[in-house]
């Protein structure tokens, strides 16, 4: 019989959560392999234990190697602004695991993830046994916190959930669930241990989100990619939505800050209603945004289609009001002072291409850069070539993931930037990049999540921005 999550004791945060950081994290400490590390036979066996909650729930699933985040920001707040009861999961987060559970734009609380943790407990305990008489691995730490997702949206009576994959696709804990529309957004160069050498390969990963019937929308650029996710998506006979070919996105920018709001034009598939422009503020910076926020209104105008009314209001304000911490963020203005998690190659160009017009106006030009040690350090630097006065190296300390300054300045030279200085800390990186930068200078700080939240804390920022 399924454990039943009705009747939970009363929880101990403290103890649950300190609980929940015993178990293996593969985004602190990744696997050698995917092969071994991943497979969704123990989350289905945890959810199978737990009475299935994440069978109850329509789900939007959303993979890519860049910009799931943004997307599903975006697709959660236009159902929210449709009146829908809407859970979001994502990862990472930036400074609180709870950042990682929402309700209607609400971080679920302390108690209440608490209260879930403890009834998925039991079941991850008894899985425990079980895998330590088969000397098999135990539930993962990342799959405890999907299971805690899940459960906490069946008992908030969400109408619908909108979940980012936390590691490629095919494999992750999250593609357990039952979609009503999947989004791929765009495919790029990252964690080629795991997923891949090859964008072709990455693309099959996270292509494994595709379900039978289900339609899928695709922002995949480069011909690899698209070809696999086509390929996938005849053989599971889905329907497949291509930005570029089936719809087209284009962003005006914001008049006076190159980094402020712009404007989205979508052109939407010919089968939608309304057919015409759809045209809607972004609260998002950054040209790579428009086809985030494309991406996450066609599958708005499929959920339509499928019964969960999203009216053009509101997807205008939901992508109007759409915000997230550490995405092209600027957290001060005297001197300038800008925070974004880009973590590979091609969000770190999207980030200098999006700071072109600043960089053009302030100086000094700082770059504080960290990074986690399996990123392709020297490729990720060159985007930055030419474009600063000054650069600052540090590491992070809350990840042990965090590169070490040797590598990162023989990167930073091989990627033909000015001489690095090096910092102990991310908190005494930003006091020198200050120093440096005065008050008309400008302050990047790239690399990482890690790093971001390491920034936004020194500069007394904790929590989502206003």
């Amino acid at each position: 019989m399924p454990e039943s999550p009705s009747r939970p004791d009363s929880p101990d945060p403290d103890g649950l959560l300190a609980w929940l950081d015993t178990r293996q994290d593969y985004e602190r400490t990744p696997p050698s392999s995917s092969r071994a590390a991943f497979g969704l036979g123990r989350m289905r066996q945890l959810l199978k234990l737990l009475g299935n909650p994440q069978l109850t729930i329509p789900v939007a699933h959303v993979a890519g190697t860049k910009g799931k985040g943004s997307t599903v920001a975006m697709l959660g707040a236009m159902l929210e602004a449709a009146g829908h009861r809407t859970g979001r999961y994502m990862s990472p987060h930036i400074h609180r695991i709870e950042e990682r559970i929402a309700v209607n734009g609400m971080p679920i609380s302390t108690a209440d993830l608490a209260t879930a943790c403890g009834l998925v407990r039991p079941a991850v305990d008894r899985l425990d046994r079980l895998a330590d008489r088969r000397h098999d691995r135990r539930v993962t730490w990342f799959e405890v916190m999907t299971a805690v997702a899940f459960v906490h949206f069946a008992r908030s009576d969400v109408e619908i959930a909108v979940l980012e994959t936390g590691l490629g696709g095919r494999l992750d804990a999250t593609n357990v669930c039952r979609p009503v529309v999947t989004v791929i957004t765009s495919i790029s160069l990252d964690h080629m241990k795991l997923l891949g050498p090859t964008v072709g390969r990455i693309a099959a990963e996270k292509a494994g989100i595709i379900k039978r019937g289900c339609p899928v929308i695709s922002g995949a650029v480069q011909p690899a990619a698209r070809q696999v996710i086509a390929a996938t998506a005849r053989r599971r006979r889905a329907r497949l939505l291509q930005l570029g070919r089936d719809f087209e996105a284009a962003s005006l920018p914001a008049v006076g800050d190159p980094t402020g709001t712009g404007r989205l034009v979508v052109t939407p598939p010919a089968a939608y209603h309304p057919p015409e422009l759809i045209q809607a503020d972004l609260g998002m910076p950054g040209r790579h945004q428009a086809d985030n926020a494309a991406l996450a209104v066609v599958a708005a105008l499929e959920l339509d289609r499928r019964g969960f009314a999203v009216p053009a209001a509101a997807i205008t304000r939901g992508l109007a009001a759409t915000s997230l911490p550490a995405r092209i963020e600027t957290i001060s203005r005297a001197p300038l002072v800008i925070v974004d998690a880009a973590h590979n190659e091609a969000s770190m160009a999207s980030l200098i291409e999006t700071l072109q017009g600043l960089l053009d106006r302030h100086r000094p030009r700082v770059l504080l850069f960290a990074a986690s040690r399996d990123k392709q350090l020297r490729k990720m630097l060159t985007t930055a070539r030419g474009r600063f006065d000054h650069v600052i190296l540090t590491r992070y300390v809350i990840n042990p993931r965090a590169a070490e300054i040797d590598p990162l300045l023989t990167a930073c030279g091989a990627a033909g930037l000015p001489a690095a200085e090096q910092a102990e800390s991310a908190a005494a990186a930003f006091r020198r990049a200050k120093a440096l930068a005065g008050r008309q200078g400008i302050i990047v700080a790239a690399g990482s999540f890690f790093l971001a939240a390491e920034i936004r804390a020194a500069a007394g920022l904790t929590g989502s921005p206003a």
